[in-house]
């Protein structure tokens, strides 16, 4: 009688990987890891991108993890094994956007009662309630204008009296994200806590606080100036 020839020792043989497939999943790990880490000690990007760039870069190194390592797709089921693989990636992405979501939205719902409630009278026109002011402008005065042009502002120092606007026009191609308060530090002003500015569509705010408020990108800390908000003392 002739033998068969035995499978159950030829099945393991075939899901192992080979020594150029280890090597070359050791020398992509090295690669996926060194990029981020170059890009964050030496700051070439920041803010978003930065992050998309983690992530995309953390997703490419589980990959390789998985198909040179743990040798998905070698077994006896391997498209339903990187099916299951997809799904996973799928909703991990799902959840990790989901949070950054919510956290980068925490700044604006965790702000100071008094904040929101200047904003919202503001954004209702509503300057007195029961006799009382509120902090908002009834009547908008002069309008000035800061320019968003190759990262720099200008004018750098913009002096205005309260109840005047504020408008921050964009003409470069990326979207600048305005921050008040000087880097690293952010507060709010008027209840605004960042503008984010794209080109051709500008953003207006107004000028219900006294005193000299700074602002810069939260993505290119050194687009940056401030302004000046004075009484107009003709006025009042």
């Amino acid at each position: 009688m002739s033998e068969l020839p035995d499978n159950t020792l030829m099945q393991p043989k075939a899901e192992r990987g080979t020594l150029a497939s280890y090597v070359i999943g050791f020398i992509l790990s090295l690669v996926f890891t060194a990029i981020p880490y170059y890009l964050v000690v030496n700051k070439v990007v920041t803010g978003n991108v930065l992050l998309t760039v983690i992530l995309t870069f953390a997703v490419l190194q589980m990959a390789v993890q998985i198909f040179f390592f743990l040798h998905l797709g070698r077994g006896p089921k391997p498209l339903y094994n990187v099916a299951f693989f997809v799904s996973t990636v799928g909703i991990i992405l799902v959840v990790v956007l989901g949070s950054i979501f919510i956290m980068d939205h925490l700044n604006y719902n965790m702000m100071a009662p008094k904040a929101t409630t200047t904003k919202l009278a503001q954004d209702e026109g509503i300057s007195q309630v029961g006799g009382e002011k509120t902090g908002a402008c009834a009547d908008i005065g002069v309008n000035y204008q800061v320019i968003i042009r190759n990262g720099q502002v200008s004018p750098l120092r913009t002096e205005a009296h309260l109840c005047d606007s504020l408008s921050f026009i964009n003409q470069d191609s990326a979207v600048h994200e305005i921050v008040f308060g000087t880097y690293p530090k952010s507060s709010n002003y008027g209840g605004e806590t960042m503008l984010k500015v794209r080109s051709g569509h500008p953003k207006t705010i107004t000028l219900n606080e006294l005193g000299t408020h700074s602002y810069y990108d939260h993505l290119h800390p050194a687009t940056a100036g401030y302004f000046i908000v004075t009484k107009n003392v003709g006025a009042y």
